[in-house]
Protein backbone atom coordinates (compact mmCIF):
# COMPACT_ATOMS: atom_id res chain seq x y z
CA UNK A 1 0.00 0.00 0.00
CA UNK A 2 1.40 3.35 -1.09
CA UNK A 3 -0.93 6.37 -1.08
CA UNK A 4 0.05 9.96 -1.79
CA UNK A 5 -2.10 13.05 -1.22
CA UNK A 6 -1.11 16.43 -2.62
CA UNK A 7 -4.09 18.01 -0.80
CA UNK A 8 -3.85 16.65 2.76
CA UNK A 9 -6.73 18.89 3.89
CA UNK A 10 -9.42 16.39 2.87
CA UNK A 11 -8.00 13.65 5.10
CA UNK A 12 -6.92 16.03 7.88
CA UNK A 13 -10.34 17.73 8.20
CA UNK A 14 -12.26 14.47 7.87
CA UNK A 15 -10.32 12.71 10.64
CA UNK A 16 -10.62 15.78 12.87
CA UNK A 17 -14.43 15.79 12.44
CA UNK A 18 -14.84 12.01 12.83
CA UNK A 19 -12.63 11.89 15.95
CA UNK A 20 -15.12 14.17 17.74
CA UNK A 21 -17.62 11.30 17.56
CA UNK A 22 -15.55 8.11 17.38
CA UNK A 23 -12.44 7.08 19.37
CA UNK A 24 -11.22 4.09 17.38
CA UNK A 25 -12.17 2.92 13.91
CA UNK A 26 -11.51 0.37 11.23
CA UNK A 27 -10.51 1.79 7.86
CA UNK A 28 -10.89 -0.32 4.73
CA UNK A 29 -8.47 0.48 1.95
CA UNK A 30 -9.46 -0.95 -1.44
CA UNK A 31 -9.19 -0.05 -5.12
CA UNK A 32 -11.94 2.58 -4.80
CA UNK A 33 -10.51 4.49 -1.86
CA UNK A 34 -10.40 4.59 1.92
CA UNK A 35 -13.70 3.82 3.67
CA UNK A 36 -14.92 3.88 7.24
CA UNK A 37 -18.23 3.01 8.91
CA UNK A 38 -18.29 3.54 12.69
CA UNK A 39 -20.69 4.11 15.59
CA UNK A 40 -20.07 6.53 18.43
CA UNK A 41 -19.59 4.85 21.86
CA UNK A 42 -23.16 5.70 22.93
CA UNK A 43 -24.64 4.08 19.79
CA UNK A 44 -26.50 7.29 18.96
CA UNK A 45 -24.63 8.33 15.83
CA UNK A 46 -23.01 6.63 12.86
CA UNK A 47 -20.29 8.03 10.60
CA UNK A 48 -19.85 6.92 6.99
CA UNK A 49 -16.69 8.20 5.29
CA UNK A 50 -15.16 7.67 1.84
CA UNK A 51 -11.99 9.29 0.55
CA UNK A 52 -11.97 8.34 -3.13
CA UNK A 53 -8.87 7.05 -4.90
CA UNK A 54 -9.24 9.97 -7.39
CA UNK A 55 -8.26 12.36 -4.56
CA UNK A 56 -4.77 10.84 -4.44
CA UNK A 57 -1.89 11.63 -6.80
CA UNK A 58 -0.57 8.09 -6.23
CA UNK A 59 -2.86 5.25 -5.25
CA UNK A 60 -1.21 1.84 -5.20
CA UNK A 61 -3.20 -0.84 -3.35
CA UNK A 62 -2.22 -4.39 -4.32
CA UNK A 63 -4.82 -6.01 -2.06
CA UNK A 64 -7.60 -4.83 0.28
CA UNK A 65 -6.29 -3.76 3.68
CA UNK A 66 -8.02 -3.12 7.02
CA UNK A 67 -6.46 -0.68 9.46
CA UNK A 68 -7.58 -0.37 13.09
CA UNK A 69 -6.58 3.12 14.20
CA UNK A 70 -6.87 5.30 17.29
CA UNK A 71 -8.39 8.44 15.78
CA UNK A 72 -7.20 10.97 18.34
CA UNK A 73 -3.60 9.84 17.73
CA UNK A 74 -4.11 9.98 13.97
CA UNK A 75 -5.65 13.45 14.29
CA UNK A 76 -2.61 14.71 16.29
CA UNK A 77 -0.28 13.57 13.49
CA UNK A 78 -2.44 15.01 10.70
CA UNK A 79 -2.62 18.35 12.51
CA UNK A 80 1.08 18.70 11.70
CA UNK A 81 0.29 18.65 7.96
CA UNK A 82 0.31 22.04 6.26
CA UNK A 83 -1.54 22.70 2.97
CA UNK A 84 1.82 22.65 1.14
CA UNK A 85 2.81 19.21 2.42
CA UNK A 86 2.69 16.07 0.30
CA UNK A 87 1.26 13.36 2.55
CA UNK A 88 2.14 9.68 2.02
CA UNK A 89 0.58 6.68 3.78
CA UNK A 90 2.27 3.27 3.84
CA UNK A 91 2.16 0.11 5.94
CA UNK A 92 5.37 -0.86 7.70
CA UNK A 93 5.70 -3.65 10.32
CA UNK A 94 2.07 -3.47 11.46
CA UNK A 95 2.28 0.28 11.74
CA UNK A 96 0.89 3.07 9.61
CA UNK A 97 3.72 5.21 8.32
CA UNK A 98 2.67 8.82 7.73
CA UNK A 99 5.15 10.96 5.83
CA UNK A 100 4.84 14.73 5.43
CA UNK A 101 7.08 16.27 2.80
CA UNK A 102 7.60 19.89 1.80
CA UNK A 103 11.06 21.45 2.24
CA UNK A 104 11.93 18.73 4.73
CA UNK A 105 10.54 15.25 5.42
CA UNK A 106 8.78 14.34 8.66
CA UNK A 107 7.82 10.74 9.37
CA UNK A 108 5.39 9.46 11.99
CA UNK A 109 4.50 5.87 12.87
CA UNK A 110 1.08 4.99 14.21
CA UNK A 111 0.54 1.52 15.73
CA UNK A 112 -2.38 -0.45 14.33
CA UNK A 113 -4.86 -1.70 16.94
CA UNK A 114 -7.07 -4.76 17.17
CA UNK A 115 -10.73 -3.82 17.26
CA UNK A 116 -13.09 -6.16 19.04
CA UNK A 117 -16.43 -4.89 17.84
CA UNK A 118 -18.20 -6.39 14.86
CA UNK A 119 -18.19 -4.73 11.49
CA UNK A 120 -20.77 -1.96 11.18
CA UNK A 121 -23.30 -2.01 8.38
CA UNK A 122 -24.95 1.14 7.06
CA UNK A 123 -28.71 0.77 7.62
CA UNK A 124 -31.05 1.07 4.65
CA UNK A 125 -33.13 4.13 5.36
CA UNK A 126 -35.94 5.64 3.32
CA UNK A 127 -36.68 9.34 3.61
CA UNK A 128 -39.77 11.26 2.45
CA UNK A 129 -37.98 14.55 3.15
CA UNK A 130 -34.77 15.87 1.66
CA UNK A 131 -33.44 19.40 2.09
CA UNK A 132 -30.42 20.52 0.07
CA UNK A 133 -28.94 23.83 1.17
CA UNK A 134 -25.69 25.65 1.82
CA UNK A 135 -23.65 24.34 4.74
CA UNK A 136 -23.48 27.84 6.25
CA UNK A 137 -27.30 28.10 6.44
CA UNK A 138 -27.48 24.87 8.45
CA UNK A 139 -24.52 25.93 10.65
CA UNK A 140 -26.20 29.23 11.52
CA UNK A 141 -29.55 27.55 12.24
CA UNK A 142 -27.95 25.00 14.62
CA UNK A 143 -26.01 27.82 16.34
CA UNK A 144 -29.29 29.72 16.82
CA UNK A 145 -31.05 26.66 18.24
CA UNK A 146 -28.09 25.98 20.54
CA UNK A 147 -28.70 29.29 22.32
CA UNK A 148 -32.04 27.97 23.57
CA UNK A 149 -32.17 24.20 24.03
CA UNK A 150 -30.48 20.82 24.03
CA UNK A 151 -32.57 19.40 21.21
CA UNK A 152 -33.95 20.83 17.99
CA UNK A 153 -37.04 19.87 16.01
CA UNK A 154 -36.67 19.65 12.22
CA UNK A 155 -39.99 20.39 10.51
CA UNK A 156 -40.48 20.04 6.76
CA UNK A 157 -43.46 21.08 4.68
CA UNK A 158 -43.71 21.99 1.00
CA UNK A 159 -41.36 24.91 0.26
CA UNK A 160 -40.40 25.45 3.93
CA UNK A 161 -37.92 23.90 6.37
CA UNK A 162 -38.12 25.02 10.01
CA UNK A 163 -35.85 24.38 12.98
CA UNK A 164 -37.44 24.86 16.38
CA UNK A 165 -35.82 24.70 19.82
CA UNK A 166 -37.29 25.25 23.26
CA UNK A 167 -35.66 25.85 26.61
CA UNK A 168 -37.17 26.39 30.05
CA UNK A 169 -38.42 29.83 29.06
CA UNK A 170 -36.86 30.56 25.69
CA UNK A 171 -37.88 29.51 22.24
CA UNK A 172 -36.15 29.80 18.87
CA UNK A 173 -37.63 29.28 15.44
CA UNK A 174 -35.58 29.42 12.25
CA UNK A 175 -37.56 29.32 9.01
CA UNK A 176 -35.72 28.46 5.81
CA UNK A 177 -37.78 28.98 2.66
CA UNK A 178 -37.14 27.31 -0.66
CA UNK A 179 -35.11 29.48 -3.07
CA UNK A 180 -32.13 29.23 -5.45
CA UNK A 181 -29.89 27.96 -2.64
CA UNK A 182 -32.33 25.78 -0.69
CA UNK A 183 -34.26 22.97 -2.36
CA UNK A 184 -36.90 21.14 -0.30
CA UNK A 185 -38.32 17.83 -1.46
CA UNK A 186 -41.27 16.30 0.42
CA UNK A 187 -43.61 13.47 -0.53
CA UNK A 188 -47.07 14.87 0.08
CA UNK A 189 -48.39 18.00 1.78
CA UNK A 190 -48.15 16.86 5.38
CA UNK A 191 -45.73 18.34 7.89
CA UNK A 192 -42.92 15.99 8.88
CA UNK A 193 -41.34 16.61 12.28
CA UNK A 194 -38.53 14.95 14.23
CA UNK A 195 -36.28 15.96 17.13
CA UNK A 196 -32.50 15.55 17.39
CA UNK A 197 -29.68 16.27 19.85
CA UNK A 198 -27.96 19.63 19.32
CA UNK A 199 -24.78 18.35 20.99
CA UNK A 200 -24.35 15.76 18.22
CA UNK A 201 -25.44 18.12 15.45
CA UNK A 202 -22.78 20.66 16.48
CA UNK A 203 -20.11 18.01 15.83
CA UNK A 204 -21.65 16.86 12.56
CA UNK A 205 -22.00 20.28 10.94
CA UNK A 206 -18.20 20.56 10.95
CA UNK A 207 -18.60 18.61 7.70
CA UNK A 208 -19.05 22.10 6.22
CA UNK A 209 -15.22 22.26 6.14
CA UNK A 210 -15.38 19.68 3.33
CA UNK A 211 -18.30 20.96 1.28
CA UNK A 212 -20.28 24.18 0.79
CA UNK A 213 -23.46 22.15 0.32
CA UNK A 214 -25.29 19.80 2.66
CA UNK A 215 -28.21 17.41 2.20
CA UNK A 216 -30.48 16.79 5.20
CA UNK A 217 -32.86 13.80 5.09
CA UNK A 218 -35.31 12.80 7.81
CA UNK A 219 -38.74 11.41 8.68
CA UNK A 220 -41.12 11.57 11.64
CA UNK A 221 -39.41 10.14 14.78
CA UNK A 222 -36.81 8.53 12.50
CA UNK A 223 -33.04 8.79 12.09
CA UNK A 224 -31.58 11.88 10.46
CA UNK A 225 -29.00 11.66 7.68
CA UNK A 226 -26.65 14.51 6.85
CA UNK A 227 -24.46 14.28 3.73
CA UNK A 228 -21.42 16.34 2.74
CA UNK A 229 -19.77 15.63 -0.62
CA UNK A 230 -16.90 17.05 -2.61
CA UNK A 231 -17.25 15.53 -6.09
CA UNK A 232 -14.59 12.90 -6.94
CA UNK A 233 -12.89 13.63 -3.62
CA UNK A 234 -14.65 12.86 -0.38
CA UNK A 235 -18.00 11.88 1.10
CA UNK A 236 -18.85 12.26 4.77
CA UNK A 237 -22.29 11.23 6.07
CA UNK A 238 -23.79 11.09 9.53
CA UNK A 239 -26.81 9.16 10.76
CA UNK A 240 -28.31 10.37 14.05
CA UNK A 241 -30.95 8.62 16.13
CA UNK A 242 -34.04 10.73 16.89
CA UNK A 243 -35.14 11.92 20.29
CA UNK A 244 -38.58 10.40 20.67
CA UNK A 245 -40.72 12.08 23.31
CA UNK A 246 -43.36 10.16 25.21
CA UNK A 247 -46.49 12.28 25.15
Amino acid sequence: MHLTLAEPGYLKESISIISDLVNEARFKVNSNGIELVAMDPANVAMVVFKLLSSTFTEYDVKKDVELGINLSNFKQILRRASPKDILTLELENDRLKVELKSGNTRTFYLPLIELEEKEQKVPELKFPVSVKTSSSILNEAIADADVVGESVAFIAEPKKFTLQAEGDLNQAMIEIKEDEITKISTSGDEKVKAKYSIEYLKKMINGSKLSDEVTISFNKDYPLKIDYKAVDRVMLSFILAPRVEND
